[in-house]
């Protein structure tokens, strides 16, 4: 039996017109400003294609590190009791609300051929992060790995726990009852990180571009690529910014279903 859906206020309806609009003006103006005209043209240069390129490989490599390291991370937080838990959940989100330049300098501090890591990787191992790719995505999963982990810290902090306890006392290992039985319960969550994660690094410029550099070859993305537009050629700008206004779009919108459990 369906619930019969309430009408909204009049007053909680304007609010929410007035804050959808806030969101949706800077956009609908982009599209008003954008030459439609030549956008194939523009977003099909060699230039354009490979930053694309570039941002979809640094986008999704940096998503499924959050998968990997964000569901543990998440797990954790929301379920482990410990002095000092407080702290760490801070840290894990302090990227959220730091200025991506600052998160890209602490990076080069520690990460850059001088830093007190950095420094270590490259006289032992001979790797250097900087200015390269992978610096890139290091970049790019240090400021969308705690959407990931907010996301999963959220949805297991509600679990039900009674079908992990029960899968205890049938003699499975709490390994295997993380893997059978809490990550099912958790998809909905992971896809709803993945997508978050991955549309924050597609659209990473501050720390990318403290932290990598713009390198054409290797760390020019899509954001970076229209900061380089927007002082050279501003039409060319309005189109790299609608694209990646079109590209975030989509995976959000294809995703949503799935984030809410609908078909």
């Amino acid at each position: 039996m369906k619930t019969k859906q309430r009408p909204v206020p009049t007053s909680i309806l304007v609010i929410a017109t007035i804050g959808f609009a806030l969101l949706a003006i800077p956009f609908i103006g982009l599209a008003q400003r954008t030459p439609w005209s030549s956008f194939a043209q523009i977003a099909t240069e060699e230039t354009v294609l490979r930053s694309i390129s570039l941002s979809m490989i640094i986008a999704t490599s940096s998503a499924c590190i959050c998968v990997i390291l964000g569901i543990p991370l998440g797990w954790i937080l929301a379920k482990a009791k410990f002095r000092g838990l407080k702290i760490v959940r801070a840290v894990v989100l302090l990227p959220m609300v730091l200025p991506p330049v600052a998160g890209g300098t602490a990076l080069l501090f520690a990460l850059g051929r001088k830093g007190f890591i950095g420094e270590k990787l490259n006289s032992w191992l001979g790797i250097t992060l900087p200015f390269t790719t992978a610096g890139a995505i290091i970049a790019a999963t240090f400021v969308a790995l705690p959407f990931f982990v907010l996301s999963i810290e959220s949805s297991a902090s509600e679990l039900d726990s009674k079908l992990e306890e029960a899968s205890l006392n049938l003699g499975a290992t709490p390994i295997r009852t993380f893997f059978t039985v809490t990550l099912p319960m958790l998809r909905n969550s992971i896809l709803a990180g993945i997508a978050l994660s991955w549309a924050r690094a597609l659209g990473e410029f501050g720390a990318t571009i403290t932290f990598a550099g713009d390198n054409p070859e290797q760390t020019r993305t899509l954001p970076l690529q229209l900061f380089v537009a927007l002082e050279t050629n501003p039409e060319r700008a309005m189109v790299i910014g609608m694209l990646m206004v079109l590209i975030s779009l989509s995976v959000l919108i294809t995703l949503r279903g799935n984030w809410l459990g609908r078909r």
